[in-house]
């Protein structure tokens, strides 16, 4: 994958360095191949630009707080505020709160990912299945740890074994399978649909005027937050799932 922008250079000069460095701690010395290979290629400097844009974004945010006269900054924060928190209230319910940050950095960051492929030069990090997965197993190891701190390690893996204890050497591989399922289900779907909005905007922009296309960019962006909306969905259903008691 070609360097496209100066942070891409910077990252591989300093992860290079960074491998030297360990290399010569063990007394040894990398080989020229190693130490010219790319170690951090555009979709990942792009997801840290998203990354340090979401952090300074909601600094701001904070540091800008005020109760009579909001900025736009704060305006928006609260649209997406309550925009998440209507939809965390209705799948996952009373208590939703503690999760409303989590989700909402979800959508966020997988929105803002997807809508990147839009900018001339720029590749979308979700159209990469390596990003999709990274924020697959986040999503599962985090409705997982607060299944389990919910209900306790025992008490979380005997809901998945099921009711009756007849059952449960059945029941409770068919449950682990389908939870690692979810890992492989939110990466490809992401993936699958950014990857193929990227190649069919591609192939038109190669084969007619720019009007045509212009409606496959509008296509793309549609899909970018309808695939982030479901993201973030499917990360509070699971949450929901996990955190739920039986009454």
């Amino acid at each position: 994958m070609p360097e496209t922008f100066a942070l891409v250079r910077w990252l591989n000069v300093l992860f290079m360095g960074i491998e030297a460095k360990a290399f010569q701690s063990i007394g040894l010395l990398p080989d020229a191949a190693s130490q010219q290979a790319v170690k951090v290629n555009q979709a990942f400097g792009l997801e840290l630009l998203v990354a340090a844009g979401l952090i300074a974004f909601f600094a701001v945010v904070r540091l800008s707080l005020a109760v009579e006269k909001p900025n736009p900054v704060q305006q928006i924060a609260e649209m997406i505020h309550e925009f998440t928190g209507s939809q965390a209230d209705q799948i996952i319910g009373h208590g939703y709160e503690r999760f409303q940050a989590f989700v909402t950095c979800i959508l966020l960051f997988v929105v803002i990912n997807n809508l990147l492929g839009l900018v001339p030069g720029l590749e979308t990090p979700t159209g990469q299945v390596w990003v999709p997965l990274g924020i697959a197993l986040l999503t599962f190891f985090y409705y997982n740890f607060y299944g389990v701190s919910e209900k306790g390690i025992i008490g979380y893996f005997k809901e998945l074994a099921g009711p009756l204890w007849w059952i449960a050497p059945l029941l409770f591989p068919i449950e682990i399978i389908s939870h690692l399922a979810r890992v492989m289900s939110l990466t490809v779907r992401l993936y699958a649909n950014m990857l193929a909005s990227d190649l069919v905007t591609l192939v038109f922009f190669s084969l007619v005027p720019v009007v045509v296309p212009s409606i496959f960019l509008g296509l793309h962006f549609a899909v970018s937050l309808l695939q982030a909306y479901i993201f973030m969905v499917l990360t509070m259903i699971y949450l929901s799932m996990a955190v739920s008691h039986e009454h």
